[in-house]
């Protein structure tokens, strides 16, 4: 696997599995999207998700290793309340927004982020590449 500039990073000390639950559906092709409040984001931050759009990154679990490559395909913002239906399907939601919105309160709660119907989220839109 060749590894590339840019990188996304799936879990965190104590997350329950989470990270590895996220890059498993990465592989099989079930998750092609993924989130965060804008909130939680400096300014430097927000420009680096930003910048490479069009490009190929690397994904990494939370022990920094690599695992996989996405191409993002786009970057945008949404609101939890409304979510952009993209973001619901490419979560493995389907068109399920209610389940959506159930998993992600239960994910952010435990690290103390509470959504609300305006929190505004930074989308990340992606495909897998085999190299």
């Amino acid at each position: 696997m060749t590894i590339h500039k840019y990188k996304m990073i799936f879990g965190w000390e104590e997350d329950n599995g989470i990270g590895e639950m996220l890059i498993q559906q990465i592989l099989k092709g079930e998750k092609t999207a993924t989130c965060a409040p804008k909130e939680q984001y400096s300014a430097e931050e927000l420009k680096q998700t930003y910048e490479p759009v069009g490009e190929i990154l690397t994904v990494y679990d939370k022990n920094d290793n690599p695992r996989c490559n996405v191409r993002l395909k786009e970057v945008f913002e949404t609101t939890f309340g409304n979510p952009d239906i993209r973001l619901v399907q490419g979560e493995g939601n389907g068109d399920d927004v209610t389940q959506f919105q159930e998993d992600h309160i239960f994910a952010w709660k435990d690290i103390g982020v509470e959504l609300t119907d305006d929190t505004i989220l930074i989308v990340e839109l992606f495909e897998l590449i085999n190299e």
